[in-house]
């Protein structure tokens, strides 16, 4: 009886969400509405002058009067950024209750570095950008991100948002534990940046990690502390852009006796279809990778690689419909 009780009792804390979403991610949002009984999905006209800027409607602006609203957003280049920055700008002005903006993946998160005089530190800007989002009749807008590049950047968001920070992790422990060699899984760490910020959130398997060591002008990977052998090594990383890096790592746990190889990164950025890198083995190698994993951060590339050997794809949609509930 009590245990009915506490059910009936979270259902009713349970808030109704209206949710918009930017046309990358239509697939994206229907799942995570599909999590949920409480997500019901909205619609804008996206359409264009015919000078190409944005001509927009926000489709039932009356009805989310007083209303809990997010939008899912992908800022998967910078020509369609501005489009839904003008929405993400004007959801809260509409008397909504809340409003929360989700960006499973915050593309400028690797530029935000100042090494000399004259660097532009796109990160920062990307973050005040989204911290003058205009609050809503409940307060500053909810920001959530997925495995953000570098750790300090959570400090670049000003007091108008509250950023989330949650992470794709559990979904590959789910997965892994799946593997018919899940008692042979370790970890590795393509560097230590990937192990300070993941670390903690695997510790239940062993770990290997890798280091780059520079010679003359090239950088190359090699093995820093762990044992590899005749073990199904799982490479993990936020993020893939060319994946020069996980290739090399790859080819050195095979010679330090790795039994096979996977990979798993959060955001597939991919650009110029680099991902096809990883459908064919490795030159230099016998063995290609075994499962390589990723994330829906990054719609265009979900939708590019289709079901195409080794890649899987783990999706964030039931992971964002619980962020909708904080």
């Amino acid at each position: 009886m009590e245990n009915n009780n506490m059910g009936e009792l979270k259902c009713r804390n349970r808030k109704q969400v209206h949710l918009f979403y930017c046309m990358e991610c239509e697939e994206l949002a229907r799942k995570v509405a599909t999590h949920s009984e409480f997500i019901t999905l909205q619609s804008i006209n996206w359409r264009n002058f015919d000078d190409g800027f944005p001509n927009l409607y926000i489709n039932n602006a009356h009805d989310i009067r007083g209303q809990h609203v997010a939008f899912l957003a992908s800022f998967s280049s910078p020509a369609v950024i501005f489009e839904q920055l003008s929405v993400i700008y004007n959801l809260p002005r509409l008397f909504v209750a809340s409003f929360t903006l989700v960006l499973p993946f915050f593309p400028t998160g690797s530029f935000e570095r100042m090494e000399e005089e004259g660097d532009v530190a796109t990160a920062f800007t990307m973050a005040r950008i989204l911290s003058n989002i205009p609050i809503s009749r409940g307060g500053p807008t909810s920001l959530v991100i997925y495995d953000i590049h570098a750790l300090q950047e959570r400090f670049y968001f000003g007091d108008h948002v509250l950023p989330l920070f949650e992470t794709g992790i559990p979904l590959l422990k789910q997965r892994l534990h799946q593997l018919p060699d899940a008692n042979k899984i370790v970890v590795a760490f393509p560097d230590d940046g990937a192990w300070k910020r993941f670390h903690k959130l695997l510790d239940n398997f062993p770990t290997v990690i890798c280091t780059k060591a520079r010679e003359g002008d090239k950088r190359r990977v090699q093995l820093k502390e762990g044992n590899p052998a005749d073990c199904h090594v799982v490479i993990v990383d936020d993020l893939v852009q060319s994946g020069g890096t996980l290739i090399e790592c790859q080819k050195v746990l095979v010679a330090n006796g790795a039994a096979k190889v996977s990979a798993y990164v959060t955001h597939g950025v991919f650009p110029k279809r680099s991902w096809e890198r990883f459908t064919q083995k490795n030159e230099g190698s016998e063995k290609g990778f075994a499962f390589f994993w990723i994330t829906d951060s990054c719609p265009h590339t979900v939708k590019a690689i289709g079901n195409t050997a080794p890649f899987e794809v783990l999706s964030l949609a039931g992971s964002i419909a619980d962020s909708l509930q904080i």
